[in-house]
């Protein structure tokens, strides 16, 4: 039996039986962390961390998903990670799946150097310049580069990833040039991108980008990703990826 504090609730994943633990004034995850967990390629052994977890609904999906071998997510806020560990348990996946407290600019030191073949990442999008931060702090932390910021993000998967190693990132398309030159700058090398958008006659709201540790210069941009046929429609790839079709 798993014990909910008060305002949490129980969602259905709509993958293997899982479910999730939430708390919607702690800010839920949405259909950024499934897009990003369909991008991410785990390969049958994979070792996986994902930074920045939030309530670890991106190793939950990725260990649904894929054959990955083992699955860490790290998240700084106690009571989200919290969430995240009991629906681990809830999900029957402690031999697999783990989602610990602490601060991924430590993680390296804690996780060993050069001990992942993936990791993912779905940070704060808003720096300093960007956006009204929440007052509600466990959501501003979400949202805002709070506790980390994007150099750190990308600094500390290269130093956690394997050489050729595979990074995933979602994020807005307005830090694309920011994101590349760190990337470029600590020697991850961009390899995909993909460009999100609301509906087709709109601008892009995020993009999905692969990095590998010591790539080759080679980036492939794919093709766009449209989120709505229509107002709470989603398209035909979207419902594929939420494995509704």
């Amino acid at each position: 039996m798993i014990n909910l504090n008060p305002g949490e609730r129980i969602d259905d994943l709509q993958r293997n039986g899982y479910s999730l633990i939430q708390n919607s004034k702690q800010f839920c995850f949405g259909v950024d962390a499934v897009l990003l967990s369909s991008f991410a390629e785990v390969k049958d052994g994979d070792r996986v961390c994902d930074l920045c977890t939030g309530n670890g609904v991106i190793p939950i999906l990725l260990e649904a998903k894929t054959n990955g071998r083992e699955f860490v997510g790290v998240e700084i806020q106690e009571s989200v990670a919290d969430m995240g560990k009991r629906s681990v348990l809830l999900n029957k996946l402690e031999n697999k799946v783990s989602i610990n407290q602490g601060d991924i600019k430590e993680a390296p030191q804690v996780y060993g150097r050069a001990s992942f073949d993936v990791v993912t990442c779905n940070p704060p999008y808003m720096d300093d310049n960007h956006g009204l931060k929440n007052p509600d702090m466990p959501k501003a932390i979400a949202r805002h580069e709070i506790y980390c910021n994007l150099r750190d993000v990308i600094s500390v998967a290269t130093a956690l990833l394997k050489p050729q190693g595979r990074f995933y990132m979602i994020h807005r398309p307005h830090r694309l040039v920011d994101i590349m030159a760190l990337m470029r700058e600590y020697k991850l090398e961009p390899k995909r991108l993909r460009l999100i958008y609301p509906y087709v006659d709109k601008e892009p709201t995020m993009i999905l980008i692969e990095g590998v540790r010591g790539g080759n210069t080679w980036l492939k941009c794919e093709p766009p990703l449209v989120i709505y046929e229509e107002k709470n429609v989603y398209t035909k790839e979207v419902k594929e990826v939420y494995g509704k079709e």
